[in-house]
């Protein structure tokens, strides 16, 4: 499984809008999501997944592309899936994962997986093969253990506030939105949710902040889900694009202090010791541990 690769924005797009989509396929962001679910009308979804599939026809210039596919208990979930699986594009763009909506237990999860091995995905480059779970009510976040370690396609778990927020009948009207809360509305749902990614070794993915606008809120919000571990946050419109991507990538500072510190600990390895004192700080193995993911995703992105 890719689980790891960049998901640091995550930008949004309806698959029933051409325009939009021309658009999308210029971006150089690290993932799309065209979404044939909540942006799409009832009566659109049929063509939503023709417009999607033709967009598909050639390269983007995302790192990745994902397809929001309805949910399970959807009659257009088992349509969708059919599609985008049988879809052969030579040349085009490939699907990286399937997102699947309102997941609520296993068994959601079991039931695409097995669509996918019954239309053999891997036998097909174009086609997704994994699956990454949109975690929105209660019922998902008190399962979001079990859904994280239901199957090998299972790479990435993403908190969807806003139908989150509706099933909690919590007082707000913008998604992300935290009024006038003086802590951060979203600490339990987001830290039980980066756990059970972390516990299955997968990744975990914000949801979006709706008032686009608003990038000092925006900001405010990427810092708080960044500090807690979350590997990257959807946007819902182009502009959030550069800052949610800003915020969610180390600093280069970051990165030089931390060879720093490795360095100087592997040379008090070297000489016997266990710790060593860098710049005021003591680094030993756990100070490490701390660093090795922040290392890695240097290193994927070339810093």
């Amino acid at each position: 499984m890719l689980a790891h690769r960049l998901r640091r924005c995550c930008l949004s797009v309806p698959g029933s809008h051409n325009k939009m989509l021309a658009k999308a396929a210029t971006l150089a962001v690290d993932q799309i999501v065209i979404d044939l679910e909540d942006a799409v009308a009832p009566d659109q979804k049929a063509s939503a997944r023709e417009k999607t599939l033709a967009a598909l026809a050639t390269p983007w210039q995302a790192a990745s592309v994902t397809v929001r596919i309805n949910g399970v208990t959807s009659p257009h979930c088992l349509r969708d899936v059919i599609a985008l699986s049988e879809s052969e594009r030579p040349g085009g763009q490939a699907i990286a994962s399937l997102i699947l909506p309102k997941t609520q237990d296993i068994g959601h999860i079991d039931f695409v997986a097995k669509l996918m091995d019954q239309l053999e995905v891997d036998e097909n480059p174009s086609a997704a093969q994994s699956i990454e779970a949109l975690i929105e009510d209660a019922e998902g976040m008190i399962n979001v253990n079990d859904i994280a370690l239901a199957s090998e396609r299972i790479e990435a778990l993403i908190f969807g506030m806003g139908d989150f927020a509706a099933a909690q009948g919590i007082q707000t009207t913008v998604i992300g939105d935290q009024s006038d809360y003086a802590a951060d509305l979203w600490h339990y749902p987001r830290y039980r949710l980066i756990m059970a990614a972390r516990a299955a070794g997968i990744a975990a993915v914000d949801g979006p902040y709706a008032a686009f606008r608003d990038l000092d809120g925006l900001t405010r919000d990427c810092r708080t889900a960044r500090l807690l571990g979350m590997n990257g946050k959807w946007a819902i419109h182009p502009d959030q694009v550069a800052r949610i991507t800003e915020i969610f990538s180390p600093t280069q500072a970051q990165v030089d202090m931390a060879r720093k510190q490795k360095a100087a600990f592997l040379a008090a390895l070297a000489a016997g010791q266990g710790a060593v004192a860098v710049d005021g700080a003591m680094v030993d193995q756990a100070a490490i541990n701390l660093l090795e993911p922040l290392l890695a995703e240097a290193e994927s992105l070339g810093m």
